[in-house]
C-alpha cells in the first residue's frame, strides 16, 4: 500500500509539475516579465536593479536565478516537487474510499484546488511583482488557516454523515472569509490593473489544470497498481490449487 502510494504520487507530480510548468511558460510568467518592466521602470532610472536580474550573487547582495533557462530550470523544479507532495496528499487520501480511479481522482483534484488556490484566492488573490502590500506574516497566517479550515470543510461535507458534521463543514468553509483576509495596506501599484487581473485568471486557470491532472493520473496509477497486484495475488492462487489437491 505504502509503495503504491510513493509511486502513484511520483507519477502524478512529475508529470503534472511539468504540465503545470509548460502552461505558466505560455501563460503566466509572461504577465510576471511585463510586471517586471513596470517595476523597474518605476523605479530610480539607475542601475541598482540590474544585478538581481543577472543571477549572479555581487558585493553582499541576495543571488537569484537569471530570467532565462536558469530561471525556467529552477521553476520546474520547484513545480515537480511541489507536484510530487500535493500528489503524496491525494495518493494517500484516496484510501479513505476503494476503487478510486481517474475520475473519481478528477474529483480530488478538483477538491484540491478549491482548497488550495480558490478559497484563498477569495481573500488573498495571487500577486504580481510590483504590487506593494504590507502584513505578510498576517497574510500567510491566513493563508494556511484558509487551507486547512477548506480543506477539513470539504472532508466533511463529501463523508461525514450525520447532518451535523456537514454543516460544521459548511461553516468551517465560510469562516475564514466571516473573519477576513488581513488589511493589504496600499503601498502603491506600479502594475496596470488589467494586468493584475489578467495574472489573477491565468494563475487560478493554469492551477485548476495542474490539479486536475495530478489528481486524475494519481487515480489512474493506483487503480492500475491495485489491478496489478490483485491479478499476481490470482495467479499465485490458481498455482497453488494444483498442489494443494495433489
Amino acid at each position: 500500500m505504502f509503495r503504491e502510494i510513493v509511486f502513484a504520487a511520483l507519477v502524478a507530480g512529475v508529470v503534472g509539475g511539468l504540465f503545470l510548468s509548460a502552461l505558466q511558460s505560455v501563460r503566466v510568467v509572461p504577465l510576471i516579465y511585463q510586471a517586471e518592466h513596470y517595476e523597474v521602470a518605476a523605479n530610480d532610472s539607475h542601475s541598482s536593479a540590474e544585478p538581481a536580474r543577472t543571477g549572479h550573487a555581487q558585493d553582499g547582495e541576495v543571488w537569484a536565478p537569471g530570467l532565462s533557462l536558469e530561471r525556467f530550470a529552477y521553476t520546474v523544479l520547484a513545480n515537480v516537487l511541489m507536484g510530487i507532495g500535493f500528489a503524496l496528499l491525494l495518493s494517500a487520501a484516496f484510501t479513505l474510499r476503494s476503487g478510486v480511479g481517474w475520475r473519481e481522482g478528477l474529483v480530488w483534484g478538483l477538491g484540491g484546488f478549491a482548497a488550495f488556490n480558490l478559497a484563498p484566492a477569495f481573500g488573498l488573490p495571487p500577486e504580481l511583482p510590483g504590487i506593494a502590500a504590507d502584513n505578510l506574516e498576517a497574510r500567510q497566517i491566513w493563508w494556511f488557516g484558509t487551507v486547512a479550515a477548506s480543506s477539513g470543510a470539504l472532508l466533511l461535507i463529501a463523508f461525514a454523515r450525520p447532518v451535523a458534521f456537514k454543516a460544521l463543514g459548511v461553516g468551517l468553509l465560510v469562516l475564514p472569509h466571516l473573519i477576513g483576509a488581513p488589511h493589504v495596506g496600499d503601498l502603491g501599484s506600479k502594475v496596470p490593473a488589467e494586468l493584475a487581473a489578467a495574472f489573477v485568471s491565468a494563475t487560478l486557470v493554469t492551477n485548476l489544470l495542474f490539479w486536475l491532472v495530478i489528481g486524475g493520473l494519481a487515480g489512474l496509477t493506483r487503480l492500475r497498481l491495485g489491478a496489478t497486484r490483485a491479478a499476481g495475488a490470482t495467479i499465485i492462487i490458481l498455482g497453488l490449487v494444483p498442489n494443494m489437491a495433489g
